[in-house]
């Protein structure tokens, strides 16, 4: 991706391993839809109370011709998301659902 990648990090500290395969990622859906124009990610560790592990929430913000695409995964039920890693790969899975739907809008 020829995009200047911004990841900022909310309630926890900065990780170069997270860090780095969101960039991967990033680049992954760079090579799907070469048309990026910006990418924002924030990855967030609520601060909860609950007996179980946090539950990481990313924000991924792409910047595409004429649209902004957003995904935002709140999986509060999903406690696979105690993993960051798991949190990471569901966000940019749902980012690239819905690039492909944005790739067959302006295809037609």
């Amino acid at each position: 991706m020829n995009v200047p990648l911004q990841v900022s990090f909310r309630n926890l500290e900065h990780s170069d391993f997270i860090e780095g395969k969101i960039r991967e990622k990033a680049e992954s859906l760079g090579k799907f839809f070469d048309r990026i124009t910006s990418c924002r990610v924030i990855v967030e560790a609520p601060e909860q109370h609950h007996r179980k592990g946090k539950l990481y929430h990313l924000r991924i913000e792409l910047g595409v011709p004429g649209k902004e695409i957003v995904v935002s995964r709140h999986n509060h039920g999903d406690h696979s998301h105690e993993d960051v890693y798991v949190a990471i790969r569901d966000a940019f899975k749902a980012a690239r659902r819905q690039l492909e739907d944005h790739a067959r809008k302006i295809s037609h």
